[in-house]
């Protein structure tokens, strides 16, 4: 792909058509996000993060549970039973 040169045109509005090859090389389908960074080489296209970046202190006991807490092994039966229930669906 790095000896084909590809190129595009920006139109009125502004808008800028990726070519199918690099979207396709890139999986951006229809409604990805990019994020743009001007630099000194050019500009750079990212796909954007659906989430804004969090610190594990930004969610820790965001989704607090009530009641007793599980033990190790009922934690490790609860990992295990959604992994064979997943497993059974492929």
């Amino acid at each position: 792909m790095a000896a084909d040169k590809l190129t595009t045109t920006v139109s009125t509005k502004g808008q800028v058509i990726l070519p199918k090859a690099i979207r396709d090389e890139r999986r951006w389908r229809a409604g990805t996000r990019l994020t743009i960074e001007s630099t000194p080489d050019g500009v750079l296209l990212r796909p954007s993060s659906p989430f804004p970046e969090a610190k594990p202190a930004d969610v820790f006991a965001s989704l607090p549970y009530q009641g007793k807490p599980k033990s190790l092994e009922e934690m490790e039966a609860g990992v295990a039973a959604e992994a064979r229930r997943r497993h059974a669906r492929d």
